[in-house]
């Protein structure tokens, strides 16, 4: 058997694209919208998000294909070698306004009625490509779940344009399948089994749904009724999930009027999918369980017991003087196998490694453990 080096090997040509005139190269298995994407070629979507497989439902990502008799799906259309596409021309500029024009014929137009919390993205398309608005208007014909009795989520049938994010996010990312497309036709709309509370189903309250909703049919329902700003004029400051020992990346959406002019921490959103080590994914706490950054019973300094045996602040100083002293004393009194340290799953590894250090080799004893247990 002869062996060849991968020198010897014929070279092939690099597979590419002609977009818009300009030759890209791909990968086997890219679509157009990857390469386009790449390419810093501006492709509208609304029903795509790269967590999810393509679905290609809304229609707004449509492009000419040479040879093809149609315009076809970019989010869902494999990249063929030597293709020519076309992403802006006067067919599918036409195809784009028509499309935002339908979509808004049921849709509330007024942003303020349109965006109870997220930007709505259909209303950014449709000015952007000057989508015709005298169409006319029709009620939309999908039931609202405003009643739905969970603490958390709302979903407003009005900006819904069914495009399937939020039960395609459920069930491939989640893999809870809480919610679903239910009806037919203009009816269709997001409903759980037997039309039940989110709190009755599988449901997880990660939030999901509503980070990848683009018209913000699924929101918050926490920011909504402290009346909170929208997010557009919300400052975004990005932190660490303290919850567990994960270290999920988020976004603090901070209204710089609330708090009597300190600023108050009204919602917390995730950074764009691929962009950090938990891919724009949140859990329940991590999403919604904010609002003990501004509790009036949160502890904002050191406490220690008086004589009388109550808490009251301390500097930091005196307070690790006092914690050290009671230590060392129970450890005189009982041994260091009395003493136990437990950490929080809060903390960052470093920290967890220093307690561990603390128990182990200043007070010689394994009883040391954090419920992350990392």
């Amino acid at each position: 058997m002869i062996e060849r080096s991968e020198a010897d090997l014929p070279k092939r040509a690099p597979r590419s694209i002609q977009l818009d005139g300009r030759q890209m190269a791909f990968q086997a298995g890219e679509t157009i919208l990857e390469v386009a994407q790449r390419a810093g070629v501006e492709i509208p979507t609304l029903c795509h998000d790269p967590r999810l497989e393509p679905a290609g439902a809304c229609r707004t990502c449509l492009v000419e294909v040479e040879g093809q008799r149609r315009l076809l799906p970019a989010c869902k259309t494999p990249a063929q070698d030597g293709a020519e596409v076309r992403t802006e021309t006067e067919r599918v500029d036409r195809h784009r306004k028509t499309l935002f024009a339908l979509y808004l014929t049921d849709h509330p137009q007024d942003p303020e009625v349109a965006e109870r919390g997220a930007p709505n993205q259909l209303l950014e398309m449709a000015a952007r490509y000057e989508a015709p608005r005298d169409w006319g208007f029709m009620e939309s014909l999908r039931d609202n779940r405003d009643a739905d009795r969970n603490p958390y989520i709302h979903f407003n049938a009005d900006t819904c344009i069914s495009c399937a994010r939020c039960t395609r996010y459920c069930e491939e990312v989640e893999g809870v399948s809480a919610i679903s497309l239910a009806g037919r036709g203009a009816e269709t709309t997001i409903a759980t089994a037997d039309n039940l509370s989110l709190l009755d189903t599988t449901c997880e309250m990660c939030g999901g749904c509503v980070d990848v909703c683009p018209t913000g049919a699924m929101g918050e329902k926490m920011p909504l009724a402290r009346e909170a700003k929208p997010e557009r004029e919300l400052t975004k400051v990005r932190s660490t999930c303290n919850f567990c020992g994960v270290g999920c990346q988020l976004d603090l959406n901070v209204d710089p009027d609330g708090n009597d002019g300190r600023g108050e921490v009204v919602k917390v959103t995730s950074p764009p999918a691929g962009t950090t080590t938990n891919d724009g994914n949140l859990c329940v706490k991590g999403r919604f369980a904010y609002d003990f950054i501004h509790h009036e019973d949160r502890i904002t300094s050191p406490l220690v017991r008086n004589d009388a045996g109550e808490l009251v602040p301390t500097t930091w100083e005196n307070a690790l003087s006092v914690a050290a002293a009671g230590l060392h004393g129970v450890s005189e009194r009982h041994g260091p196998n009395a003493l136990g340290f437990v950490s929080s799953s809060r903390c960052t590894m470093e920290e967890n490694y220093l307690v561990q250090k603390l128990s182990r080799a200043v007070f010689k004893t394994n009883n040391v453990h954090q419920c992350a247990a990392t």
